[in-house]
């Protein structure tokens, strides 16, 4: 994939940057070494390579999935102005 001096045009407009025109050459060409660095990126092959959330192996802190309350629902509703067993009372706006 190749961006001509247009699209270079484009992207700045769309990114909201000025650009003069005697950068736009200058642009265009790192854009391209961009792509064609992400292009041959996509030749790597990657089979059986597991993904990870660092270089270095450690295992994820995880917490216990379980429902609560939260134990403050009276701090919750304290301030509404109606509020029945620990919910909110509200007007009835569908038939």
């Amino acid at each position: 994939m190749s961006v001509d001096s247009a699209t270079v045009r484009r992207i700045a407009h769309l990114a909201r940057i000025k650009v003069v025109e005697a950068d736009v050459p200058h642009l265009q060409n790192e854009l391209n070494a961009i792509l064609a660095f992400v292009e041959e990126l996509g030749t790597v092959d990657v089979e059986g390579v597991e993904p990870m959330t660092s270089v270095m192996p450690m295992p994820m802190k995880k917490r216990a999935d379980v429902v609560t309350d939260g134990a403050i629902a009276e701090k919750i509703v304290v301030n509404a102005p109606v509020s029945d067993d620990h919910f909110f009372v509200v007007p009835k706006v569908v038939e």
